[in-house]
């Protein structure tokens, strides 16, 4: 141990826990859950007193309530999360943080403040997070009426990249919800992959069908159940199409109510309180990048070169390969999260290590943008059970947009813990050649992506991205409800299609030929 420097990051508390069945009279609310998270992460860290008067830092993960497509959830809206937060722990924490928007959230401010504490800026800091979205839903199907917010008269600093996840050229043409977009991406893989729609159903079911499995034994997962790739791929009476070719059960779940929490601090704050090494977890590797912004001005939608090299960086800077992971998680929201995250690190589908520690967001569930602190709860569990081990997590914000990325071990950092800053590498993504896009095309067309996208009350419409014959500019478009036309895009092959694209009033038209 007398290697390892002072100043060296670690994380030495972890607590989680999932509300579930609670009647919403009595369930309990997002700050409550968040406050049992965070106490059961101080009495992690194994010592008698808890070291909450050491916090110096609070940051709390933005709620589903304040991102944007949770807006109309008002119910768990407070003013200043972080410091209602300590105000219930009985902490003073100089700087008080509430994150951006974006799944990729929990994993980057663990980079952050990791580097943080090894500059000496930061003694002990706190990141935590709840969701209470099952309940919200619950009270006002039942006509409950429940009241969590909360005004300390104050106001947290915001941290992370604020910015919208779309442009108005893709709210437009309906590519405002991850429901929407994924399935653009999971079709442009599988012509890239050159399968036929049912070859690639069949695929996506046995990617997560092992995903089923792990939930099956977790005791926090939202659904426990094991199910085969079968049940998960195809239609069925409870398994409707969501946003072709995704079903209900291969879409993350996000009405669920779960909170985590995590203490980080040094190698030598640790030695001071008293903090047994057995709980330490190194951060040996990071990195935090984004994809070209706008899903429409991408490279193509099969690929992240973020992802890529992020990957190059953490990997490097931790002096391991994928192969030396004895633990996984790949951010799971949909299928094509998973298959673009493991074709950019190097991981194959069928790998015989599980591609996920909790079960993945549609089975173990998808607290908003807080399901990456719980596998790094888990993971930080499992990584204690094995001495030596090692263990990735991914983390992935808005569209395959925001990544993180952290790996981790009970084994020590020797010498100086130093992170790449990732602006240093963030202009090779930035400045990548992609094709051009009009927002006014006209005439002929073909098909670049596709989905056919069914809503909740029973209306489809589709989703075309395509490029404009004349100069190979990229377009989108809406193919307009035709019950015929719909039902063929989910069961003959689009991509490729040519056809005809017209500037309607509000948005693109793409008829087929």
């Amino acid at each position: 141990m007398s290697k390892i420097n002072d100043l060296t990051p670690i994380l030495v508390g972890v607590g989680q826990l999932t509300q579930k069945g609670v009647p919403p009279q009595s369930a309990l609310s997002p700050m409550d859950l968040m406050t049992k998270a965070t106490q059961l992460a101080l009495a992690d860290t194994g010592l008698a007193k808890s070291p909450v008067d050491l916090i110096d830092v609070i940051a709390v993960v933005r709620s589903i309530s304040d991102s944007t497509e949770g807006a109309r959830f008002k119910l768990a809206t407070y003013r200043d999360p972080p410091r209602s937060l300590a105000k219930r722990i009985g902490a003073a924490p100089r700087e008080a943080y509430y994150s951006t928007v974006g799944g990729n959230t929990p994993q980057y401010l663990v980079n952050h403040f990791a580097e943080k504490i090894a500059r000496g800026e930061v003694t002990c800091a706190l990141i935590a997070a709840g969701e209470a979205l099952d309940t919200m839903v619950s009270s006002a199907k039942q006509g409950i009426a429940i009241d969590w917010q909360e005004d300390l008269g104050t106001d947290p600093i915001s941290i992370g990249v604020d910015k919208p996840g779309n442009s108005p050229y893709e709210r437009a043409h309906q590519m405002h919800l991850p429901t929407n977009v994924y399935p653009l991406f999971e079709n442009a893989i599988r012509g890239a992959r050159g399968r036929s729609i049912t070859d690639h159903q069949l695929a996506m079911g046995k990617l997560f069908a092992p995903f089923t499995e792990v939930a099956a034994k977790n005791p926090h997962a939202w659904f426990p159940k094991a199910r085969t790739a079968e049940e998960l791929a195809f239609v069925s009476e409870r398994n409707r199409m969501v946003g072709f070719p995704y079903t209900k059960l291969l879409n993350a779940m996000i009405v669920v109510d779960m909170a985590a929490a995590l203490i980080m601090t040094s190698v030598g704050e640790a030695r001071r309180m008293g903090i047994a090494p057995e709980r330490w977890v190194f951060l040996h590797g990071c990195g935090d990048a984004y994809d070209i912004w706008n899903v429409s001005e991408r490279v193509n939608l099969h690929s992240s070169p973020a992802i890529r090299t992020i990957a190059r960086k953490a990997f490097d800077m931790a002096g391991k390969t994928p192969a030396q992971m004895d633990f996984i998680d790949l951010y799971s929201c949909f299928p094509s999260a998973v298959e673009i995250g493991a074709a950019e690190i190097g991981i194959s589908e069928d790998d015989p290590r599980p591609l996920t520690v909790t079960g993945g967001l549609p089975y173990f569930g998808g607290p908003g943008n807080n399901y990456v602190l719980h596998s790094i709860a888990t993971m930080v569990e499992k990584l204690r059970a094995g001495p030596k081990s090692f263990g990735l997590v991914t983390a992935n914000g808005w569209y395959v947009t925001k990544h993180s990325m952290g790996i981790y071990s009970t084994t020590p950092v020797e010498g100086n813990w130093q992170r790449e800053t990732p602006s240093a590498y963030q202009s090779e993504i930035d400045q990548m050649v992609r094709p051009k896009l009009t927002l006014t095309p006209k005439g002929a067309g073909t098909v670049e992506s596709y989905t056919v996208v069914h809503t909740p009350t029973g209306d489809t419409f589709g989703i075309v991205v395509g490029r404009q014959s004349s100069d190979d500019c990229r377009f989108l478009s809406l193919v307009e409800k035709s019950s015929d036309l719909l039902d063929r895009m989910e069961s003959e092959e689009m991509l490729g299609r040519p056809g005809q694209v017209t500037q309607g009033e509000r948005h693109n038209i793409f008829t087929f030929e």
